[in-house]
């Protein structure tokens, strides 16, 4: 779906103040990361689960399971791939997702909704906002019903400020301070950052 649309995206990414050459490659790494991600999404269970030993009559073995509602407040600097990085590491492991978009580049994420609207993610998995961060995340951090939380980069929040009101409810924080453009920037440790392990005796 995002394939068919590509060059809106492109020229949204243009009419931003993006060159025509960083709004294309950025674009290539948002479609290859979808892919990359979608092949996770039936393996990483498998790879991260274990069966332990157990010194006693007992069986007993862990898997990963999803930590529910996630916050994410998409990276600044970019337009497209930070919004569909950290979404995908998040849904991927079946978690839903409520995505604080970038103030500086709000429209490619908000086109991407569209995207998500017509093809196969059930409605509420994923949730885009776009507004002030530093007003939209402290009352996201705050809220009792979220249950980790991933700041993508520092620009216009107090990350100490959202760190502390996440303890309120012991929601997992994680920050992903990466230049999502670089291509090595994925893998299941994404996906495992946002993952609880479940022991069965």
């Amino acid at each position: 779906m995002l394939n068919t649309r590509k060059s809106a995206f492109v020229d949204e990414m243009v009419v931003q103040g993006l060159t025509k050459a960083a709004a294309e490659k950025e674009m290539a790494v948002a479609l290859d990361r979808l892919v990359y991600y979608a092949g996770w999404c039936d393996k990483y269970v498998a790879v991260y689960s274990s069966v332990n030993s157990v010194a006693s009559h007992t069986h007993n073995f862990s898997a990963p399971e999803d930590m529910g509602v996630v916050v994410i407040v998409a990276p600044e600097k970019t337009a497209l791939v930070g919004v569909v990085s950290a979404m995908c590491a998040a849904i991927a492991g079946g978690n839903t997702c409520v995505l604080l978009c970038s103030e500086k580049y709000p429209l490619c994420a908000l086109s991407f909704a569209e995207v998500i609207a017509v093809s196969d993610v059930p409605a509420g998995v994923v949730n885009i906002l776009s507004g002030s961060k530093a007003e939209l995340s402290k009352h996201l951090s705050e809220h009792l019903d979220v249950n980790a939380f991933v700041l993508c980069d520092t620009a216009n929040v107090d990350a100490k400020q959202i760190e502390t009101a996440c303890a309120g409810n012991l929601k997992r924080f994680r920050y992903w301070q990466k230049d999502f453009l670089n291509a090595e920037v994925q893998g299941a440790e994404f996906i495992m950052d946002l993952q609880e392990i479940k022991t069965v005796w």
